[in-house]
């Protein structure tokens, strides 16, 4: 048995200047930039969410831009399994987490829990 849930939104910005994409993404969704929260690193910004939403974060990347989801969970290799059983398959393993692809074509990351509350709201699969 383990457990999963929706965690975030992960906007994958092809740019230089990240600050200057999380001003934009941060005026759009009337979200403020959080730059002391520890999503807020390197050529990562965390911006803020209310405690019943998923979180927004953007990260600068050397692929085309894009948003993509995280799903969190308590196991990453048996939400793995459970989802290759529903037609996804793995584009690639990293030590912390693990990039995966819908039969739809969209890639989507399985990590591990990042948001309090996971326990009393995670989807239990046995």
């Amino acid at each position: 048995m383990h457990h999963s849930r929706l965690c975030s939104m992960q906007i994958d910005c092809n740019v230089a200047d990240i600050d200057a994409a999380a001003r934009f993404w941060a005026a759009a969704l009337g979200r403020p930039v959080e730059l002391e929260h520890p999503g807020s690193r390197g050529n990562y910004r965390q911006l803020a969410t209310l405690p019943d939403e998923a979180l927004v974060q953007l990260q600068c990347v050397d692929h085309e831009s894009r948003v993509h989801l995280d799903i969190e969970t308590d196991d990453i290799d048996a939400e793995v399994v459970r989802l290759e059983g529903l037609g996804a398959s793995v584009f690639k393993k990293l030590d912390r987490w693990t990039v995966m692809q819908a039969p739809s074509g969209q890639r989507f990351c399985v990590v591990r829990v990042q948001r309090p509350g996971f326990a009393e709201n995670a989807n239990r699969w046995d």
